[in-house]
């Protein structure tokens, strides 16, 4: 059934905007696909971050145009479609390449990277590359790899040295400091038992408190009371009166 200018339109607007962006692309063509392979055919593709068309080759030339995969789309024959893909090219290759390999029915025509058209030898050389997310594992890996050595060496020394500090100390290597230490200390102690002699300021404190409240300390002197004796002297010499 032909499609009218009206689908033929929105088919060729589709395309052009899915291609637009798109970097990479592989034309394959293929004989006797069935419905189920087709569909587990683009569910790879969808996997490996691309998509699929089966195109009519008017409609690839013109949906292309201004495009980076323009050159690829450009005066093909026969049965045709389209794996593209914004993403990394060599993912969608190997996926294609792996499973073209199980199945006969699908073959390779040509493919394009980045605006270079490249050939059925150059898609399966690019399949066998290590994709974008291996890549940067590696690299990740480079980046890392002297700096897990050091902190290894930096390990393994705080080891060692825990190690010899043991041993040292099992074998007694530490002992003298702690014994030196030891002698010297009863040197220190003497004088804490001479404290005994600031007692006396205890007992002046006490006869103070007494001479305070108008009371002789104990065991003070006592003075001899003259003024009493002489009075008493006076009254015994007095002459009675008649």
């Amino acid at each position: 059934m032909a499609l009218t200018k009206a689908k033929k339109n929105a088919k060729v607007a589709m395309l052009a905007s899915e291609l637009e962006s798109s970097t990479t692309a592989i034309i394959g063509t293929f004989k006797g696909l069935t419905a189920s392979k087709d569909f587990e055919l683009r569910r790879v593709i969808r996997e490996a971050g691309g998509a699929y068309h089966v195109v009519k080759n008017k409609l690839a030339a013109k949906s292309s145009e201004g495009t980076k995969v323009e050159a690829a789309l450009q005066g093909l024959k026969g049965v045709n479609s389209v794996a593209y893909t914004s993403g990394d090219p060599v993912a969608l290759a190997k996926a294609l390449s792996t499973w073209v390999k199980d199945n006969a029915e699908y073959t390779f025509k040509l493919g394009i990277v980045d605006g270079k058209v490249i050939t059925v030898a150059e898609i399966d050389s690019l399949a066998k590359l290590p994709g974008k997310e291996e890549l940067f594992s590696k690299l990740l890996f480079l980046i890392q790899s002297p700096a897990q050595r050091l902190a290894t060496v930096i390990n393994a020394t705080g080891r060692n040295l825990a190690v010899v500090v043991n041993m040292a100390a099992e074998q007694g290597k530490f002992g003298a400091p702690a014994a030196k230490a030891a002698e010297a200390a009863p040197v220190a102690e003497a004088p804490a038992a001479e404290a005994p002699v600031a007692e006396a300021p205890v007992a002046e404190a006490a006869h103070a408190e007494e001479a305070a409240a108008g009371e002789q300390p104990s065991g003070a002197a006592q003075p001899e009371n003259g003024t009493a004796s002489q009075a008493g002297e006076a009254v015994s010499t007095e002459p009675a009166e008649g």
